[in-house]
């Protein structure tokens, strides 16, 4: 229930802060007496797009701590979070990145990294994760989340968020206000047609854009799983890890935290919207990888 109410206030959040740059830039007014500004949409558009996209990434960090109830264990003495700290510290200097904050949550086996930026980052574990892998899986599922980091995979979906927000707002709203004022030859404002036609295109849109989305996400999966054999040195450990992950539920992240995950379990029509691709066909890659 914690963690719907934080996701539900961070969109409400977002929203909030988009309309008042919105309607203090007046990019809320692209439809003139002479039609569509094209500028003005755009404009309108990339501020939508990005906007969101950004605020949520700025914001991940701490609406991870509090989703996940994660606990920092950086300056911890206990033996196993020493050990944990050390591997993601070992991995980070590999890596060239500074060190990340490390945290532990409750939860099924899984694992994520998280932040805005390389250098200030976020590695954790679940405690289902350590219970149920040898210390070498674990290991490279820290060196899995860490290449995420040395990656900059936030960032870059981030930036492909971005840009499919973008498109989506733009074109719904151009094809709007052609149904209106082409098809429908209203004349005065924006009529029905306009907003009708907007929200269908916008859902039509964006469950295309979630595909293009969810396809670089995969990619990027595939390149943190050979980036973790690289900094183990070695490609079967993290190999066993896909393996024994892959006979495991990992539960369900936090919305704001599935794309950052080690694990999920996508399967029918829903792979083409899985932010992970299947077990299997990780480890095949990984198996015909040089190295």
């Amino acid at each position: 229930m914690k963690r719907i109410f934080l996701f539900v206030m961070t969109n409400l959040a977002v929203m909030v802060v988009l309309g008042i740059v919105i309607n203090l830039l007046g990019l809320n007014r692209f439809i003139t007496e002479n039609g569509l500004s094209v500028g003005g949409l755009m404009a309108f558009s990339l501020v939508v797009g990005f906007g969101g996209a950004t605020i949520s990434l700025l914001m991940s960090k701490t609406i991870a701590k509090a989703s996940t109830g994660a606990q920092i264990i950086n300056d911890s003495q206990d033996p196993t979070h020493a050990w944990i700290v050390g591997a993601v510290r070992r991995f980070a200097d590999q890596a060239g990145v500074q060190m990340p904050e490390v945290g532990i949550y409750e939860g099924p086996p899984n694992a994520f990294a998280t932040g805005a930026f390389k250098n200030s980052s976020l590695v954790a574990v679940s405690t289902g994760l350590l219970q149920s892998m040898t210390r070498e899986e674990v290991e490279a599922v820290i060196g899995h989340e860490v290449a995420h980091v040395a990656n900059g995979d936030m960032v870059t979906m981030t930036l492909i968020q971005g840009v499919m927000n973008t498109f989506v707002v733009f074109i719904s709203r151009v094809v709007g206000f052609f149904v209106d004022r082409v098809l429908l030859k209203n004349e005065r404002g924006l009529g029905p047609g306009y907003f009708i036609t907007t929200i269908v295109m916008d859902i039509l849109l964006g469950f295309v854009a979630a595909m293009i989305v969810a396809w670089f996400s995969r990619q990027r999966e595939f390149r943190a799983d050979a980036g973790a054999a690289q900094l183990m040195g070695r490609k079967q450990p993290m190999i066993n890890a896909l393996a024994r992950l892959g006979g495991l539920d990992p539960g369900e992240m936090p919305k704001t935290l599935q794309t950052m995950g080690i694990s999920s379990r996508p399967s029918g029509i829903m792979a083409l919207f899985s932010s992970h691709p299947p077990m299997e066909q990780r480890i095949a890659r990984l198996q015909q990888s040089a190295g």
